[in-house]
């Protein structure tokens, strides 16, 4: 069946109760409490989005006060519990430090419907000494497209805030809506750009749509320690004011990746889209 013929706009209520679902299968239980995500990305069909625009400061206010009397709800012991007939099944869920963070943005993937919800959430968890393993994000996507939910669940390593800490590659120093921030780039290649729905990115920018979901690949060269910069995006990117040739074409109508890099110098100022600059440096210059 064609889903445009079953799709209907999505309304407030389906919004929230799409996010409390999102925290529900993110739960993460350690050994004395329980861990739900904090931060939530909800991505909806712009025409939904147009005619929400005027209440969302309401539906976050109520997504909030949904995902704490969820908490409550979880928390509630049964009335076998309470008889001490059975022990609980699991440690209580405790609120996440600080308010829930979430935010309500266009979704522009191209098979999007209206009333489609899909939802990204991130949990912060801390590090395991005794495996020898650091912190993790763990990231749920929720989706409910045509009425039809899934769900699915990764981890990551979450970044070092030290240089020393990860023996940094590079650092980039940028501002986006959230302030001004530094990234330590940790691995030989990572993903810079928005994010979003099936886009993973390594330092997820909170700035403009002109600013691609993946803007760009940014390579070190483990050999010479050389940098090299993959264009991937709609409106480009420059290197020191100088244009970065674009590694997308399109043939047929579809999308391919031409493998073009271009060379960054030790110190470098990356645009992206001539409306976000990162400061970029290598660790080779200290």
């Amino acid at each position: 069946m064609d889903r445009s013929a079953t799709s209907h706009p999505a309304n407030a209520r389906d919004i929230i109760l799409e996010v409390v679902r999102n925290m529900r299968e993110g739960l993460e239980p350690l050994q004395y409490s329980t861990l739900p995500p904090s931060v939530y990305d909800v991505y909806l069909h712009r025409d939904d989005l147009d005619r929400l625009r005027a209440i969302v400061p309401r539906i976050l206010e109520e997504a909030r006060r949904a995902l704490n009397e969820e908490l409550v709800s979880v928390n509630r012991a049964s009335i076998a519990e309470r008889l001490k007939i059975a022990k609980r099944s699991g440690p209580k869920v405790v609120p996440p430090d600080g308010d829930w963070q979430i935010r309500i943005l266009e979704n522009t993937d191209d098979d999007i419907q209206p009333g489609d919800i899909v939802i990204h959430s991130e949990l912060a968890l801390p590090a395991r000494t005794e495996f020898g393993t650091g912190s993790m994000t763990k990231r749920v996507a929720t989706r409910r497209l045509s009425g039809h939910e899934t769900v699915s669940q990764s981890y990551r390593p979450a970044p070092f805030t030290s240089a020393a800490e990860a023996g940094a590659r590079a650092c980039i120093h940028y501002e986006d809506n959230g302030g001004r921030k530094s990234y330590w780039m940790t691995k030989d290649e990572i993903v810079i750009g928005r994010g979003g729905q099936d886009y993973w990115t390594d330092l997820k920018l909170d700035t403009l749509p002109d600013v691609s979901r993946e803007h760009f690949r940014l390579r070190r060269d483990p050999a010479s320690g050389q940098f090299f910069l993959k264009d991937l995006s709609r409106l480009g990117t420059t290197i020191n004011g100088e244009r970065v040739p674009s590694s997308i074409e399109i043939v047929d109508g579809e999308k391919r990746d031409r493998n073009v890099e271009a060379p960054v110098p030790e110190v470098a100022l990356i645009g992206l889209a001539d409306v976000m600059f990162l400061e970029f440096r290598s660790t080779r210059n200290g």
